[in-house]
C-alpha cells in the first residue's frame, strides 16, 4: 500500500513539531456527507453513472437485436457470450493502458471505436448479413466498451489515498452498480421491444460516449500516468501476490450470479409466467443497495480481511434457501436475502485488491476482477441453462449454491496468506508514513545545504519522467 500524501517543506519554512498519526486518521471525517464533498467527486461520480450504463445494458440489448433479426434465440445467445469473452479478455489490458498514459488519452479513442463497431453491428444485424459478420462486430463490440467502474474507483483511490473514506466510497459504487443492474436490462427491453430492435444497442451505445465525454473532462481529478518501467511484463498486475485468488473467487461468483439469474427466469416459468422474473431480480439488487448502505455508513473495528470473510460467508449462505422457496413470494425473500451479502463482499474486495496491487496499476487490477466475474458469467451460463433445462430451477440454484461453496472454499485456503499480505502492506505504510516524517525533520535542518541538491534531483527526475514517456 502507497504511503500517505505528503507535501514538501519549502526550505524557507520552519519546522512544525511532528504529530501522531493517530490524531490525524481520528480527526479525519466519515460517512456519506463527508465523502460527497470531496473536491471534484460528484464531477466524476455523474458523469461516471451515466457512462456505466452499458454494463446493463449491452449484453442484453445484443441479444434482443439479434434475435428480432435472425429469430434465433440461440444464435443470439452466442453471439452475446463471445462478446462477453471479449471484454474479459481485453478490458483489463486498455484499462492498463490507463494506468500508463492517462485515462483521457485511452478512453476518447476507445470509446469512438465502440460507438463505430456498435453502428456496424446494427447495420450487419438489420441488412441480414451472415451470422459470422454478427460475432465480429458484436466482439468488438463489447471489447471496445470502456470499463468506467474501475475509472472511477481509480479516481476514488487517487481522491481518498490513505483515507477511511476511501471504503464508503466504494459503497456509493456498488450501489450505481446495483441502480445500473436493475435499470439497465428495463431500459433496454423497453426501447428494443417497442421502438426499435436496435434502439437498446445504440442508446448504450450513446449513454457510454456521453459519459466517456464528460468524464475524462473532469482533468483535475484524473490519477497520473505512469509509464511502464523498463523491464516490467506486461502480466506484473497479474504477479500480485493474493490477486489470483480473488480472480478464481470472483469468477465463480460470477458463475453463481448468472445461475440464479437463469434459475429465478425458470423458476418464474414454473410458478405462472416469467413476468415476475424481473421483478424477483429487482429485489435480490434492492437487498445488495440496502446493505451497501448500511455497510458504507459504518465505522468498522474489525480488519478488512475479516470483514471480506464475513461478507463472502453470508453471501453464499443467504444463496442456499434459494433451492427451496414454495412459491414466488418466499423466493422473492429468500433473493433479498441473498443480496443482503453481496455489496459488503465487493467493497471489501476491491478495497483489499486497492491496497495490494501497484500504485502505477490500480485501474488495471480492479478491472480484472471485473474481467473474472465475466468469465465466470461465459462459464456458468451455458452449463446452467443445459442442466436447468433437464432438471428444473431447483437443480440450478443449488449449481450456483455449488459455485458459491467453491469460490468460499478457495477464500478459506487463502486466508492465512492474505492475512499476512495485509499485514505487510500496513507495516510497509506504516514505515513510509515514519521515513517521511524523519524525511521532512532533515530536510528543515539542513535546507539550506540541500536546497541545491533538491532542485537538482528533482530536475534530473523530470527528465527521467519524459525520457519514460517517449520510450513508453
Amino acid at each position: 500500500m502507497t504511503a500517505l500524501m505528503t507535501e514538501e517543506t519549502p526550505a524557507t519554512t520552519a519546522v512544525e513539531p511532528a504529530r501522531p498519526v493517530q490524531n490525524v486518521q481520528a480527526a479525519q471525517p466519515t460517512g456519506y456527507r463527508a465523502t460527497l464533498r470531496t473536491p471534484g467527486a460528484l464531477g466524476f461520480m455523474i458523469p461516471g453513472l451515466i457512462g456505466r450504463m452499458p454494463i446493463g445494458m449491452a449484453a442484453l440489448g445484443i441479444v434482443l437485436l439479434v434475435s428480432a433479426t435472425t429469430g434465433s434465440y440461440g444464435s443470439a445467445g452466442a453471439v452475446s457470450a463471445g462478446g462477453a469473452l471479449a471484454y474479459a479478455l481485453l478490458a483489463p489490458r486498455i484499462s492498463g493502458l490507463t494506468d500508463r498514459y492517462g485515462q483521457r488519452r485511452v478512453l476518447r479513442p476507445q470509446v469512438a471505436l465502440h460507438g463505430l463497431f456498435t453502428m456496424a453491428l446494427v447495420l450487419c444485424a438489420t441488412a441480414h448479413l451472415p451470422l459470422w459478420t454478427l460475432f465480429i462486430t458484436g466482439g468488438l463490440t463489447r471489447a471496445s466498451m470502456p470499463s468506467i467502474g474501475s475509472m472511477v474507483r481509480a479516481r476514488w483511490s487517487h481522491r481518498l489515498k490513505g483515507s477511511p473514506l476511501l471504503r464508503t466510497a466504494f459503497s456509493l459504487e456498488s450501489i450505481a452498480d446495483e441502480l445500473i443492474f436493475i435499470s439497465g436490462p428495463v431500459l433496454a427491453t423497453v426501447l428494443a421491444t417497442q421502438v426499435l430492435p436496435a434502439a437498446g444497442v445504440l442508446a448504450s451505445a450513446a449513454l457510454s460516449v456521453v459519459g466517456v465525454v464528460f468524464f475524462t473532462a473532469q482533468r483535475g481529478t484524473e490519477p497520473p500516468a505512469h509509464p511502464r518501467e523498463h523491464g516490467r511484463g506486461r502480466r506484473g498486475v497479474l504477479r500480485t501476490p493474493g490477486l489470483w485468488m480473488f480472480l478464481v473467487v470472483f469468477a465463480c461468483n460470477g458463475a453463481m450470479f448468472v445461475v440464479i439469474d437463469i434459475a429465478t427466469l425458470a423458476f418464474a416459468r414454473q410458478h405462472g409466467g416469467t413476468a415476475m422474473a424481473g421483478p424477483m431480480l429487482s429485489v435480490w439488487g434492492v437487498g445488495s443497495g440496502v446493505s451497501a448502505l448500511w455497510f458504507g455508513a459504518r465505522k468498522h473495528r474489525a480488519s478488512l480481511h475479516t470483514q471480506f470473510m464475513v461478507s463472502l460467508t453470508a453471501m453464499i449462505a443467504g444463496v442456499a434457501p434459494l433451492a427451496f422457496a414454495p412459491n414466488q413470494w418466499w423466493l422473492m425473500l429468500a433473493l433479498f436475502g441473498a443480496g443482503l451479502g453481496i455489496a459488503p463482499t465487493l467493497v471489501c474486495a476491491y478495497a483489499i485488491v486497492e491496497e495490494i496491487v501497484p500504485a502505477a496499476s490500480k485501474a488495471e487490477g480492479m478491472t480484472w476482477l471485473t474481467s473474472a466475474s465475466g468469465l465466470g458469467t461465459a462459464i456458468g451460463a451455458p452449463l446452467a441453462g443445459h442442466l436447468i433445462d433437464l432438471q428444473g430451477s431447483t437443480a440450478g440454484f443449488l449449481i450456483a449454491a455449488g459455485f458459491g461453496a467453491a469460490s468460499l472454499l478457495v477464500a478459506l485456503a487463502y486466508r492465512t496468506r492474505l492475512a499476512v499480505i495485509l499485514e505487510a502492506r500496513s507495516a510497509s505504510a506504516a514505515e513510509g508514513v515514519a521515513t517521511t516524517e524523519g524525511g521532512s525533520a532533515t530536510e528543515g535542518g539542513s535546507a539550506t545545504e540541500s536546497g541545491s541538491a533538491t532542485e537538482s534531483g528533482s530536475a534530473a527526475a523530470g527528465v527521467e519522467q519524459e525520457i519514460a514517456e517517449l520510450v513508453g
